[in-house]
């Protein structure tokens, strides 16, 4: 990074098929340099992508689940999931779906 001598603006660097030139914006000053002062700036790699999953493409068998009686076919094992149903400062209702019949329930305590 360089500053211009007249002005204190930063200079902006230039490359021509010369070399490297730095010239200050305001006042159009500019000032050579060698290419041993020039730092090479690799690219930044890409990030990782995150894969997000859309309504139509769930399935239940990402879910967690949980240790209950299915009141339908008394099957201990149910996916389990939790929704928002009221207002912000109660809880949330937690839903279950049995592995088995594919019966939806909730508990109400």
């Amino acid at each position: 990074m360089e500053f211009c001598s007249s002005c204190g603006k930063r200079m902006v660097l230039r490359r021509t098929k010369d070399g490297s030139v730095f010239v200050c914006p305001a006042c159009n000053c500019k000032k050579t340099t060698d290419s041993s002062a020039v730092k090479k700036v690799a690219p930044k790699k890409p990030r990782e992508k995150i894969v997000v999953i859309g309504k139509e493409d769930q399935d239940l068998k990402t879910n967690p689940t949980a240790k209950i009686k299915c009141p339908k076919c008394e099957n201990n094992l149910a996916y389990t999931w939790q929704v928002q149903t009221r207002s912000g400062d109660e809880g949330a209702t937690q839903f279950f779906r049995c592995t088995k019949c594919n019966h939806t329930f909730r508990l109400y305590t």
